[in-house]
């Protein structure tokens, strides 16, 4: 019996005729999404889209049409030539993007209903204290229209005003339903809200705290006549050298105020004796609850805070700065692009073709881009999840290149330390730390707001010097020196000086120095599963410690008496083998209340149904 022979060259006809044939897997791009698509995202550069600016398209789509319709995801990735999946996981990941899925309607595709606006209600703790839960449960009532979606939300970064709402992009201090009922109207008519007098009247108080151009806003040309930029002048000139800048850092012991307290003069040497190019990464994300004291600054003098960016980049050698800011802040972001604008079209003499490149990225509601290499990742157009180390980021960090990283606050104090020498710096202080701190204080107080006071200063003397004490009818009963990493503390421990490096002994820290105050209306063990609730919203998801546990722990935390022997494995677990500092933070506010306020957790007759 005879065989038949093939050739290649026929097998390979073969193979092109069946895919001819055959389509594509998954779902196809159409013409009209790929044109809605490019119309958002301008002409395509002869190089491409770029893909680290994928959350920036995402941003495009998602502020345009209310979500993330598939068919656009489809698009986006077809004229970005990458694969649908990275889009995917990318647009998944932060909870500000919400894909909305197609629906069928008599065989054939069509986009899923989006909401026409979304509100979302702050439910981190200061807004909880001050009432949100109720403004959840009440609002889609008082609103009355199904397609307006009223969600829960984190830490806004305005623990100030709480309880805060944000209607889309614009904020709502001190939010009643009625305040958000107008500002809703506003939103869905424009035209209605400008001829309504009382809106205007209603929303006062957010118009005052938002309105960059009053008077308390120092743009470039106020803050060029206060002698800004000088200072970077001096130093692109050659008149100031490098070396004593450094100097100035170290003498000063100034410390990243984001939080971690790495020295700045030392991280300034380590990149800048690395190769270039190095690049630069500032880290506004402030998602760290009960923290505002970078926006509080960043609304009334940015350009202090651009200097001593620019400062850093000069000293450093750094070629390309990148800010990230958390997308809560709409206002802030479009103050920054107008500044920054100015400041490239018109920059000091000495500071022409001096300029690194600046390029101002949104975050996407991810807490975890607070994490420096999560923050990194983000910036690159992809998940915000923690880098194992090393490498650490000042040898490969953003783009693969030597990276210096960032807190806004400690950018803001470099031109003061530098003009007023470190001695000006080391002046205030009390209980023998030096130095100065922006304390965001928020709760039970009756000033809230953020106070700059002297290094190592008390609760107490906190509350007591620069809140106007307690609330009528609140006492003292405990406080979280650190937001939701930094544990809590009972008042026993109100006298325990705020700083780096002196609450570790007693199981917390400092942190962004973020202080919500309890009174005795309040428990600690409900401000801890808040807390641990947070945690588990926010888990990037990468280490089974933090995702499992997280979620674990605040299900054990909600019984009446808690299992102490199985909270304490987890919280063992967690600290010990979580990738990054969420995970290995989160046990700080269990064990707190453990040691602390026991009889909240205990079955005894004071634990159990007490009024505190």
């Amino acid at each position: 019996m005879g065989s038949t022979s093939i050739t290649p060259e026929q097998l390979r006809d073969s193979i092109r005729r069946k895919n001819k044939a055959s389509k594509l897997k998954g779902r196809q791009a159409d013409v009209l999404s790929c044109a809605e698509v490019q119309a958002l995202l301008g002409e395509k550069p002869a190089d491409g889209y770029r893909r680290d600016l994928l959350i920036e398209y995402l941003h495009l789509l998602n502020d345009q049409y209310h979500g993330l319709h598939e068919r656009h995801l489809v698009a986006l990735a077809a004229v970005m030539n990458i694969p649908m999946a990275e889009v995917y996981e990318v647009a998944s990941f932060y909870h500000h993007f919400e894909i909305i899925k197609s629906v069928e309607v008599d065989g054939t595709l069509t986009d899923g209903a989006a909401p026409t606006l979304t509100i979302r209600v702050c439910d981190g703790l200061s807004c909880e204290l001050a009432g949100a839960q109720a403004l959840i449960k009440k609002l889609p009532a008082v609103l009355g229209n199904p397609s307006i979606r009223v969600m829960p939300s984190p830490c806004m970064g305005r623990c100030e005003q709480a309880p805060v709402v944000m209607v889309h992009q614009s904020a709502v201090p001190h939010a009643t339903t009625e305040s958000v009922q107008i500002q809703a109207s506003a939103h869905m008519d424009r035209q209605k809200y400008i001829r309504n007098q009382a809106v205007s009247g209603v929303n006062a108080a957010y118009d005052a705290i938002n309105n960059i151009a009053d008077s308390g806003f120092v743009g470039l040309e106020a803050y060029q006549q206060q002698g800004g930029y000088e200072l970077a002048s001096r130093l692109a000139s050659g008149q100031l050298d490098a070396d004593s800048v450094i100097a100035a850092m170290d003498d000063s012991g100034l410390r990243g105020l984001g939080g971690a307290g790495f020295p700045t003069g030392r991280k300034w040497r380590i990149v800048r004796n690395e190769i270039a190019p190095k690049l630069m990464a500032v880290n506004i994300d402030e998602g760290e609850p009960g923290t505002f004291k970078d926006r509080t600054y960043l609304e009334s003098d940015p350009h202090r805070f651009i200097e001593g960016m620019l400062i850093a980049a000069l000293v450093v050698g750094v070629d390309a700065c990148y800010i990230y800011l958390r997308d809560e802040y709409h206002d802030c972001r479009r103050m920054l692009e107008r500044e920054l604008a100015k400041l490239q079209a018109n920059p000091p003499a000495a500071l022409k073709g001096k300029l690194p490149h600046i390029e101002l990225r949104r975050g996407a509601g991810a807490y975890i881009c607070g994490e420096e290499s999560a923050m990194i990742e983000s910036i690159e157009g992809k998940r915000g999840e923690p880098r194992m180390r090393p490498p650490y980021i000042a040898q490969v960090g953003l783009f693969g290149r030597p990276t210096l990283e960032h807190n806004f606050e400690t950018l803001y104090w470099v031109r003061d330390i530098v003009q007023k020498g470190a001695d000006w710096f080391n002046g205030f202080g009390r209980n023998g730390r030096k130095g100065l701190r922006s304390f965001s204080v928020s709760g039970r107080v009756k000033n809230p707001g953020v106070k700059l006071a002297p290094a190592g200063i008390t609760l107490q003397e906190l509350v007591d010097e620069f809140c106007g004490g307690m609330l009528d009818g609140h006492n003292l009963y405990a406080y979280l020196p650190g937001g939701a990493s930094g544990g809590i503390f009972p008042a026993s421990l109100a006298n325990v000086p705020l700083d780096f490096d002196t609450l570790q002994l007693h199981g917390g820290f400092i942190g962004s120095a973020s202080v919500i105050v309890l009174s005795q209306h309040d428990k600690a063990r409900d401000a801890a599963l808040n807390m641990m609730r947070f945690f588990a919203h926010e888990s990037c998801g990468q280490c089974t410690p933090c995702r499992v546990g997280t979620a674990k722990a605040a299900k054990l935390m909600e019984a009446p008496v808690w299992d102490n022997s199985t909270l304490e494995d987890l919280n063992q677990v967690m600290a010990d083998a979580s990738i990054c500092g969420l995970g290995q933070a989160a046990p700080n506010p269990v064990r707190c209340v453990q040691k602390y306020f026991a009889h909240e957790i205990s079955e005894s007759p004071a634990g159990v149904g007490d009024d505190r």
